[in-house]
């Protein structure tokens, strides 16, 4: 059965149908998420992001709600296309060849769970199967159709902020079908005369980066819902001077825009201590393995087994190690055990194998168990999720395991995420548990990754410096006459809940550094400070907030971009990259070149940042051909 027919019949039916394939050669084809990007894209401007007229909740003060800002749009996933009738179908691009990994990229399907609205297409072999090129990858595809309302199969999971305006469903794109992300509303440009405060939580998550790259070394544009600007930036690390005292420190800078010589770009960033591994405090960690069939491919439970060998390896002789796992049921691996005894860990581990379904609220309960027998003030504990997200939670409500995570985070135990594989992830829920844990969302997609994740990211920051912390940068009237906040649409904060010490924010961790970009419009001739930027954080214990304020005086206006710190530099093209891919529209006309260049004048030296430029090269390939139908 062809590409062609299947797309027909598709378009026939609509998306998520059941399409049955006759072939036996069809059945026999190993199953993969690859696929390529079927979305046009002209002359690498941004796709063009889609509004409708829902009504607006209340989530943001009298000032904000006639204002045109951010909202988070319900949980999509990403399906195919179907063709207009009596078009013709082109081909898709050429598959780029994919980089030496240590594990199988390749995302197997098995376990998906399915419901009304899931559909399995088995497409037919293409030339590529056999050799050719050019052509379509071999596919067993998982196409869920995106949900009309709350997600539901995780119904109850709060968001950040609540919607107040939707998007339609992402964008559509052949590639990794089955994955779901959240679809934001980019912030728009806001009058500084009418509203000059913009507030919002601290990110140091990085899942998202790591998603979109693993699209572009396979040869695909990431889905536009799958970009969130502040991941992409935080992924980075930033050369920001550490704080003499306190927690924390802020570094401003501002130059001019590259891409608009009518406007200027600041970057607020946050640099909080740092902490030796010898001098933080014990840490016990509760390892939370999803053990289901969805996780049998060598880039999930396999590559996250390894990824846990690494965190042990990193580990101090007081600090202690849980495992527990969850599939058809739960599982209490290995009790807390030192994290010297490394073989003990690595037999618990090594004879880990998937399969059945997945009960994750059952297994969340009982590693919040665990964890919270450690916890104090003494001693740091968390639990560490480890699936690919696509849970049907079991026999615990949403509801009841989002407010035991609540509870527990009272009680002083945080919660990370790791995501693994494609062809079912749940890149919604990873982030949304993370958030509700007061933790952080990481996606590993090799060896590599996991390195810097367990190695750096994890055991390094491990002790939290500060929590609930809020950026507000009141904007100068005189000076700026408009900005917008580039990314961090799901982490707004209503003006008036900066200091509301009730209200939820984000946690920085030991050596953390946190980093926005403002697009703004200058007033000509003004020579008044442009901004105030207040951080607002509690101490790690803490019920009451402390507050900073530190100005952003015109002596920080730099007269060229080339006089700007490399650090600048590098986290504009980061940023200005992440706003074409998803395409936001006030990023249209913006050039990947131009951001390719920025950041090559900045890599410095920096593995991550030459791996950054060449999957911009990457993208501006792949842009390319989807603008010429290729």
């Amino acid at each position: 059965m062809s590409q062609s027919f299947l797309k027909r019949r598709l378009s026939q039916w609509g998306s998520a149908l059941l399409v049955a394939c006759t072939l036996p050669a069809c059945m026999s084809s190993k199953p993969t998420a690859e696929g390529v990007a079927a979305s046009p894209q002209a002359d690498f401007k941004p796709r063009a992001a889609h509004r409708d007229d829902a009504a607006q909740d209340g989530a943001k003060d009298e000032r904000r709600q006639n204002a045109p800002t951010g909202a988070v749009a319900q949980a999509t996933t990403v399906k195919p296309e179907s063709p207009k009738a009596g078009s013709s179908t082109p081909p898709p691009p050429p598959r780029m060849p994919e980089p030496e990994r240590e594990y199988d990229d390749s995302s197997a399907v098995e376990g998906a769970p399915m419901d009304e609205v899931s559909a399995v297409v088995m497409a037919a072999p293409s030339p590529a199967t056999l050799g050719g090129a050019g052509a379509a990858p071999k596919s067993m595809e998982v196409a869920k159709r995106a949900a009309p309302g709350p997600n539901k199969s995780m119904p109850g999971l709060p968001m950040r902020k609540p919607a107040q305006d939707r998007l339609p469903p992402a964008e559509a794109d052949t590639s990794h079908q089955g994955n779901t992300f959240e679809n934001w509303k980019p912030n728009a440009f806001i009058e500084t005369a009418k509203d000059p405060l913009s507030t919002f939580a601290a990110d140091v998550d990085t899942a998202s980066y790591t998603v979109a790259r693993r699209y572009l070394q396979q040869g695909n544009l990431p889905p536009t819902s799958a970009v969130r600007v502040e991941e992409f930036v935080n992924y980075f690390k930033y050369r920001y001077a550490p704080p003499e005292k306190g927690a924390f420190t802020v570094h401003l800078e501002a130059a001019p825009s590259p891409f608009d010589a009518k406007r200027h770009f600041v970057r607020v960033g946050v640099q909080g201590k740092v902490v030796s591994r010898s001098q933080r405090k014990p840490a016990h960690l509760v390892f939370l393995i999803d053990t289901s069939g969805s996780m049998a491919s060598q880039d999930k439970l396999p590559l996250a087994k390894e990824a846990i060998k690494i965190a042990v390896k990193n580990l101090n002789e007081n600090d202690t190690v849980a495992i527990v796992t969850y599939a058809g049921s739960t599982r209490d691996v290995l009790s807390p055990t030192p994290a010297t005894d490394v073989k003990r860990i690595h037999a618990a581990l090594d004879g880990l194998e998937s399969g059945g379904g997945t009960a994750m609220g059952s297994g969340m309960e009982m590693a919040y168990k665990h964890a919270v027998k450690k916890a104090s003030g003494q001693v740091i504990s968390r639990v560490v999720v480890l699936t690919d997200g696509d849970a049907n939670i079991g026999s615990v409500s949403p509801e009841s395991m989002l407010e035991s995570i609540r509870k527990y985070v009272a009680e002083g135990v945080t919660l990370t995420t790791v995501g693994f594989g494609m062809g079912n992830y749940r890149d919604d829920m990873m982030e949304k548990l993370a958030d509700k844990g007061n933790g952080n969302s990481f996606y590993v997609d090799s060896y590599k990754e996991a390195k810097k994740v367990f190695e750096t990211q994890l055991t390094g920051t491990l002790e939290v410096i500060a929590k609930d912390v809020k950026l507000q940068v009141e904007f100068n009237p005189a000076a700026v006459s408009r900005y917008r906040l580039v990314g961090y649409e799901n982490r707004d904060v209503a003006d008036k809940d900066f200091r509301d010490d009730k209200v939820d924010a984000g946690e920085i961790g030991a050596g953390h550094n946190v980093t926005a970009l403002y697009e703004v419009e200058l007033v000509k001739g003004v020579k008044e400070s442009l901004a105030t930027v207040r951080v607002r954080a509690k101490a790690p214990n803490g019920t009451e907030a402390s507050e900073q304020a530190f100005p952003l005086e015109r002596s920080l206006l730099r007269d060229s971009l080339e006089a700007a710190s490399p650090d600048f530099r590098f986290a504009l093209a980061v940023a200005a990259t992440a706003d074409v891919l998803r395409g936001n529209p006030a990023a249209e006309g913006w050039s990947l070149a131009t951001a390719q260049k920025l950041a090559e004048g900045a890599v410095g030296g920096d593995a991550d940042r030459a791996e950054f430029v060449r999957l911009v090269t990457q993208a501006r390939a792949l842009s390319g051909a989807s603008a010429s139908g290729r």
